[in-house]
This record gives C-alpha cells, structure tokens and sequence, in this order.
C-alpha cells in the first residue's frame, strides 16, 4: 500500500490524471454548492413568516451547520461518485505507464456503467454511514471510537468501490463476483488507506483520485 500511494502520488503530474482531478474536484464542489444553495433559499422561504427580516441569518446558520454534517458524512460518498464516472481514464492512464501489457486485456468501461457504478457507491456510504449514524453519536458523546468506527466501515465500503473500478474493465460480471470474494482481506486493507487519506486535511481532496490509482496497482500486483 505505501508503495501503491507513492506511485500514484508521483503521477498526479500525468495529464489525463490531472484532467480528472480538476474535472472531479469541480463536479465535487459545485454539487455542495448547489445543494447549499437551494438549501438557504428553501430554509429562508420556510421562516420568513415567522422570523421576518431574521430569516436570513437564521436560514445561512443552519444551511453552514448541515453543510458542514455532510461534508464530514458525504463528501467521500459524493466524491467517490463522480470520480467512478471518470475512472476508467486514470485506470487507462497508469496501466500505460506501470503495466502496458494489461492494456490489450482491457475493455474500456462505458460512461453508463461507470455512471452506474458511482451512484451504487454513494448509496450505499449514504445508507450505511445513516444507519449508523446513532452509533457515531454515541461514541462521540463517550469520547472513544469514533474515528476508529468511522475509518472501518467506510474502508470496508471503499474496498468494494475501488476494486471494481479497475476489475470491471478487465473481467465479467461473473468473473468480478469470484475476484471480490478472493480479495476480500486484502482489498480491506486497501479500503482503509484511501479512508484514512479522507481524514487527512489536503489530500483528502486527491484521494479519490490517489485510490482509484491505488486500486489499479493493488489489482495488478495481485494478478502478478
């Protein structure tokens, strides 16, 4: 894993990388905004009736609070998303310079099933990291586990997404269910270094794009 991070770091530089990053980051931030947003103005039109003129520091209080809950809960969930949809091009782009031989093996995976793919993902960090939500509340209040709790189940969600970004252009829907089952341990462990980079401040922003890249070595090191 270590090496696997150094690797992708180095080739943040490469241009289809770098295309990604910005086109993911940009797609990233303008959908909080947006959500933002709409969210003040449906806020503001709420409480206008009874708040008046105080409405709009009322609606820009709460909008920053529920923001900033789910940049903490969605941004992995959001970002992972649509970096799914561009994956295949850094998948492509450090095959080219790590691994050439895998590039005639490999079937470049449409805009619809990568679209697929991440909306898949970020439903299901939304759905469990909800369900669990009570739990992250409980060992906050007790001071222990959160960030433990927090990196676990979202590594464990990240291993699966990851994974299949890079398997889905070189095996079948069958062939992809038996390689998830064999790499399970191992892909964990994977999962929990890109969480781990959510956390970091700085290359949180990078690390879709540095696990995606990440996932590419881990498969094919495997293959090997």
């Amino acid at each position: 894993m270590v090496r696997a991070f150094f690797l992708s770091f180095a080739q943040l530089g490469d241009p289809a990388i770098r295309r990604v990053l910005i086109r993911s980051l940009a797609v990233t931030l303008a959908i909080f905004a947006l959500a933002g947003v709409a969210l003040w103005f449906a806020m503001r039109a709420a409480l206008t009736g009874w708040l008046g003129a105080q409405a709009d520091g009322w609606s820009a209080a709460f909008t920053l609070v529920v923001e900033l809950l789910a940049l903490w809960l969605a941004f992995r969930a959001v970002a992972v998303a649509v970096v799914g949809v561009f994956a295949d091009e850094i998948v492509a782009a450090v095959e080219a310079r790590h691994y050439p031989h895998a590039l005639a093996s490999g079937r470049p995976v449409s805009f619809a099933r990568g679209t697929a793919m991440g909306l898949g993902s970020a439903a299901r960090v939304v759905v469990v990291n909800l369900i669990l939500l009570p739990v992250y509340i409980v060992l906050l209040v007790t001071g222990v586990g959160t960030a433990a709790a927090f990196l676990l189940v979202n590594g464990w969600l990240l291993s699966r997404d990851l994974g299949d970004m890079v398997a889905a252009r070189h095996m079948d829907r069958v062939a992809l269910r038996r390689w998830r089952k064999a790499t399970g341990p191992a892909r964990f462990l994977l999962g929990l270094a890109v969480a781990t980079l959510f956390v970091v401040p700085g290359l949180n922003l990078l690390a879709p794009v540095l696990g995606a890249s990440m996932a590419t070595h881990f498969f094919h090191r495997r293959q090997a």
